[in-house]
């Protein structure tokens, strides 16, 4: 990768990693469940007037959006606002790609080798040493809603997978428009007409600031520039840098909110960030009815490659084989198969 290419890659992580601290701030001006679907609001529109419509059936795009907008953030939000702090979060948040490894192995029955698993381990036992860090200063209420967070989020790589869009950033803004109307429906009903009006009544500069660094830093820019690099170089290459976004979490927290960040809390990021290191990089084994197709390919003399390129892992099964990043593997499931350039 050129240095250009990098700095925006380490850029993007920051952009994540930070965005935990600025959603800390968001949740003194807004209830969480209003606040994600002004995320969404503010992520989706004019956008989604100037993109066109993801050449995916609505069934994904719907199905991303529930899964991703409605329970992922909401619960993120609301377990932050429940005091699970920025900078934990951030970390926490990570074990989606333990879950993803498990739903893939579920719905598309991809067989996670024993490297993988045995990264699942190094990362679950980093989340038993975080809960044993949180709940020595609290409930462990907010921690446990970051983990559902986690799982959901995986739900959404496993469908966005199967969805296979062509395009990164005209899929999560059409994704954007759909938890809009669910997330606000929920927040009249369990945070009340009156906390929301009283909220949007006190909109200042602070809370407008946050509203567009969530929508449009964080979702367009971070999303589109993360698409955009894997178009043009190896996910392999690209993928590491979202291991960055703990740390710059955590950093910014410690920096910004005064956070403090025990032996035990770097114990845990060493565990899950390791343990998510080895989910990345070691590929599973792959489903059995295409383990069985390539059998008899190699039986009739026909070739098959031993290393698969994303265009042709799109057409043998369906999805985009694209080494896809634990920390943030929506948009590497999203790149497009094109050649990339020389690092």
């Amino acid at each position: 990768m050129r240095p250009a290419h990098l700095a925006l890659a380490a850029l993007v992580a920051a952009v994540w990693g930070v965005n935990f601290v600025v959603i800390e701030i968001g949740l003194d001006h807004f209830p969480p469940l209003l606040f994600s679907a002004l995320r969404f609001l503010v992520a989706a529109l004019p956008a989604v007037f100037f993109v066109g419509r993801p050449k995916v059936a609505w069934k994904w795009i719907v199905g991303v959006g529930l899964a991703l907008g409605v329970a992922k953030f909401g619960l993120l939000f609301t377990g932050m606002d429940l005091g699970a702090p920025a900078g934990l979060s951030s970390l926490v948040l990570q074990v989606q790609a333990v879950f993803t490894g498990l739903f893939a192995f579920l719905a598309l029955g991809e067989r996670p080798g024993r490297v993988k698993l045995l990264g699942m381990g190094v990362a679950l036992a980093g989340i038993g040493v975080a809960a044993v860090d949180e709940g020595a200063s609290g409930p462990l209420t907010g921690f446990a809603l970051i983990i559902a967070a986690a799982a959901c989020w995986g739900v959404s790589n496993v469908l966005t997978r199967k969805a296979a869009p062509p395009d990164a950033l005209n899929f999560m803004v059409w994704v954007s428009t759909v938890p809009v109307l669910p997330l606000l429906a929920l927040s009249l009903l369990l945070e009340g007409p009156e906390r929301d009006l009283a909220a949007l009544r006190g909109l200042d500069w602070t809370g407008a600031g946050v509203i567009v660094y969530v929508a449009w830093v964080t979702t367009v820019f971070g999303f589109g520039a993360w698409g955009w690099l894997l178009r043009r170089h190896p996910a392999s290459s690209v993928a590491p840098f979202s291991l960055l976004v703990p740390v710059f979490g955590m950093t910014s927290a410690a920096l910004f909110l005064g956070e403090a960040v025990s032996p035990l809390r770097w114990c845990a990021a060493a565990l899950l960030v390791g343990g998510v290191a080895l989910t990345s990089v070691t590929a599973g084994r792959r489903p059995a009815a295409e383990r069985a197709g390539a059998a008899g390919d190699r039986e009739r003399n026909v070739h098959v490659p031993l290393i698969k390129t994303p265009e042709n892992a799109r057409n043998a099964a369906g999805v985009p084989n694209s080494g896809a990043p634990a920390g943030v593997t929506t948009p590497a499931a999203l790149a497009d198969p094109v050649p990339k350039e020389r690092a």
